[in-house]
């Protein structure tokens, strides 16, 4: 299970470290995506096939799931982790996030996310505000 917080910090050429308590659980091959809120998903590979199986089944006769499809699929990465546990960015997907320099992963039980450090303590502070009303809404058991 991908979990925790982990901050770093990208090279001049795009290269980031893999935290290694994530890269146990992704693997030395990995797929990156864009990912929704600003931020890159990153999936294992049998988590990827899983995913792209329950994306296939979606209708492709609507134009939402069409374009979904597009971006999601034309963003994505293989990628694989070098000697010193770093991956190169593709710069597509470090625009997509406005990744520069400060970042941050985070684990979300199937998935990694990479964030803009600026933009996750943005959405982190939001989400902080709603996190008990959400729970409500959302969680129907005890903690």
């Amino acid at each position: 299970m991908l979990i925790g917080e982990y901050y770093h910090t990208l090279d001049n050429k795009g290269r980031v470290i893999v935290p290694s308590r994530l890269r146990e659980e992704l693997g030395e091959k990995f797929i990156i995506t864009r990912g929704l809120d600003n931020c890159l998903f990153l999936y294992p590979m049998q988590e990827w096939k899983n995913l792209e199986r329950r994306l296939k089944s979606l209708p492709f006769t609507k134009s939402e799931t069409r374009a979904f499809m597009r971006l999601f699929f034309s963003g994505a990465s293989e990628v694989d982790i070098d000697k010193q546990g770093r991956i190169l960015l593709p710069p597509l997907l470090r625009e997509h996030s406005h990744l520069q320099k400060d970042v941050v992963f985070i684990g979300v039980s199937n998935r990694a996310e990479i964030w803009s450090k600026e933009i996750w303590e943005e959405y982190n502070h939001k989400s902080d505000l709603s996190f008990e009303q959400v729970a409500e809404n959302l969680v129907d058991f005890q903690f």
